[in-house]
């Protein structure tokens, strides 16, 4: 720095000092418009990352909503096709009209009484709602028949889980319901058919409308004997609780007709 000098010899200032604090004002200038610079980037990429992560949601919403209007509308396409092949059997067979319904109906409600998940109390609906669709394949004579069956028209009824899985396992269902459907007439002794399966061989389904589909018989008139009656019924399963009928299944059952459960 060069000190700056008037005529008479008096330092009145120095060379390069204003330059300095101009330059420092200046750099000062500079960095405070690069601090505001980066603060308008942050903020700008702050609110562009917030149109994102909304679209994002908005987007997402959207994906869930198409896939729940997919998941109703299969839904009722399964439900039109299991109610379809029910109404099927029942047409054939006017004494079990409405069988398989109320079945579904018992079936459904001890399910639940177990705490079963979702799933299974969907299978075991689904499953209870065409549980007879291999009448198909009998004669409507021996549906029909006023009087005892012979041992070969017997023969012929033990068939149906047989003819049901059959017509059930082309299709693709969510829940294995032609295993369900072959098996609800096993029993947990192995004296069941059409394959003598034992006690957690039969799907907890199947068990379930095994017990359903015996107090709904019982219950009702055919047409080779009048209705027995929701007592009787009970008593039945009562009496092969643990031989024939899954236990728990059993103590649903009755435990349900205690609290006043009724086909509708």
């Amino acid at each position: 720095k060069v000190p700056l000098r008037d005529k008479s010899g008096r330092i009145i200032g120095i060379s390069g000092f204003a330059t300095e604090i101009t330059d420092e004002i200046r750099i000062r200038d500079q960095l405070a418009h690069l601090n505001q610079t980066l603060r308008a980037i942050e903020a700008d990429a702050a609110r562009h990352e917030s149109e994102e992560l909304y679209c994002d949601i908005t987007e997402r919403m959207a994906a869930e909503k198409a896939l729940k209007d997919s998941y109703e509308k299969l839904e009722r396409t399964l439900e039109g096709i299991v109610e379809a092949l029910g109404a099927a059997i029942e047409l054939r067979d006017p004494y079990t009209a409405g069988h398989q319904r109320r079945v579904a109906e018992l079936a459904v409600a001890i399910a639940e009484e177990m705490g079963l998940p979702t799933e299974k109390v969907e299978a075991t609906r689904y499953a209870a709602l065409v549980h007879d669709i291999g009448k198909l394949a009998v004669p409507a004579e021996i549906l029909a028949k006023p009087a005892a069956l012979t041992d070969t028209e017997f023969s012929l009824i033990k068939f149906h889980p047989q003819q049901a899985y059959d017509i059930l396992k082309e299709i693709d269902f969510p829940w294995p319901l032609a295993e369900i459907v072959l098996q609800h007439h096993e029993r947990l002794d192995g004296s069941g058919y059409p394959n003598g399966l034992k006690g957690d061989e039969i799907l907890l389904e199947a068990r379930i409308i095994a017990v359903a589909d015996v107090v709904e018989a019982m219950s009702s008139h055919r047409p080779y004997r009048p209705a027995l009656g929701i007592e009787a019924a009970c008593d039945e399963i009562k009496a092969k609780r643990g031989r024939l009928y899954d236990p728990d299944v059993v103590d649903a059952c009755v435990s349900l007709f205690e609290k006043g459960f009724s086909f509708a």
